[in-house]
């Protein structure tokens, strides 16, 4: 059973609610951003002519680094801060993380964008927790729809992130295009602070212990349904991430494509997955959940067992579509389980519920990193072709606990 969330804090009014719900949004959007952005600047680091595969996966993990360094910063810096502060601080943490790695020379020790990598998985993990506070209200209100939300912009972040390192590849340095990455979280925190000088009112109320998100998300677990779900997004968030982190690796190296072509593949890989996710939000309601769940899974074993074996680009992009077309549903479905199961909503457990999904999310590409070194890029297929498999069988289990609660998944 999920604690219920405090309420010694004034609950903001309407004008309030749909202010903040719109600030938490953005950083849902500029999360997506950062955590997408090591698998969208490795062809400009020249890691589609390297064969430094270890240290590939190296940057993936120092990201789960500072995801989990966040919570302690904030305990440390950020303690009694309100929600502005927390994003703010997000924003500009993220920012610093980019221009450290812009000011880095070429051929300077990898350990230093370690460094930097894991500054920028801090600042996102501070956005989210400052981003699943300022959603609160609108969760109580609609919890479906601001679960879909959640995931329209954090995918969205994704694809920007893609589109925008693909459309300045061949015009600028590595070190402009990181620049001028580094204006878009410098734009958030600016809006940021100009709503706090704008709108005090609305930020007043302090957080919640910074600190205690993992306290409550351990509570939350106990249950078996709770820990299903996590253990399901733990498994998908795995499974985009392979492809989202080494298609434009696994697309130079296989299919011959030019840096450039392979990170436009790699944004119509987020769209795709970005648009099922809409689309399949709509048929969760004239659909039945285990067809629809068959179609899905059968999508995405076909599209993995395609771009395994083609070497061609119309064989990549309709591997690519068949997979993001088949991740799409997995979340809907997730979403619905889960505002149906929680309406009483707790940001620190929801924080940590998310935490621990783009962990699996991060840690899948950097165990690819160990597969690739030995068996070549062919074995980036083979994470997403387990993790479908496994994520299938969640679903399944989720769906016969339904059952069994005579309730409908």
């Amino acid at each position: 059973m999920v604690p219920e969330p405090s309420r010694t804090a004034a609950q903001p009014g309407l004008g309030q609610e749909t202010l903040l719900a719109r600030l938490g949004l953005a950083g849902l959007f500029l999360s997506g951003l950062v955590f997408a952005f090591p698998g969208a600047i490795l062809p400009a680091w020249g890691y589609h002519v390297r064969e430094d595969y270890i240290s590939v996966g190296n940057y993936f993990l120092s990201m789960v680094a500072g995801l989990w360094l966040a919570p302690l910063v904030a305990r440390r810096a950020l303690r009694g801060s309100s929600v502005i502060t927390v994003l703010v601080a997000g924003s500009a943490t993220v920012c610093a993380g980019l221009f450290l790695l812009a000011l880095l020379p070429p051929g300077f020790s990898e350990w230093w964008r370690l460094a930097a990598t894991v500054v920028l998985g801090i600042g996102a993990g501070l956005i989210n927790r400052g981003a699943f506070q300022a959603v609160a209200s609108l969760y109580r209100r609609d919890a479906t729809a601001t679960l879909y939300l959640a995931g329209i912009s954090f995918g969205a972040g994704c694809v920007t992130i893609s589109l925008l390192v693909a459309g300045t590849y061949y015009v600028y340095t590595v070190r402009s295009i990181l620049v001028w990455i580094a204006l878009l979280p410098a734009f958030f925190c600016g809006i940021y602070a100009r709503a706090a000088r704008t709108h005090k009112e609305a930020f007043a109320p302090a957080l919640p212990d910074l600190g205690a998100g993992w306290q409550w998300t351990a509570a939350g677990l106990k249950g078996p349904v709770v820990a299903l779900l996590v253990v399901l997004l733990f498994f998908q968030f795995g499974n985009e991430w392979s492809l989202g982190g080494w298609l434009p690796l696994l697309l130079s190296k296989r299919v011959g494509v030019s840096p450039a072509a392979s990170l436009l593949m790699l944004t119509l890989y987020w769209l795709a997955l970005l648009v099922g996710r809409v689309m399949a939000s709509a048929l969760l309601t004239r659909t039945p959940h285990g067809r629809l769940l068959i179609a899905s899974a059968s999508a995405a074993l076909m599209g993995c067992t395609i771009l395994a074996s083609t070497n061609n680009r119309f064989g990549a992009v309709v591997g690519i579509l068949l997979v993001g077309c088949g991740f799409a549903s997995v979340y809907p479905l997730a979403a619905g389980r889960i505002s149906g199961s929680f309406r009483g909503y707790h940001p620190g457990f929801f924080n940590g519920v998310f935490s621990l999904a783009v962990t699996g999310g991060l840690l899948a590409p950097w165990s690819l990193g160990f597969l690739v070194a030995h068996w070549g890029t062919r074995a980036v297929i083979a994470v997403p072709l387990v993790g479908t498999l496994m994520v299938f069988l969640l679903v399944l289990l989720l769906w016969a606990e339904a059952k069994l609660g005579a309730a409908d998944i």
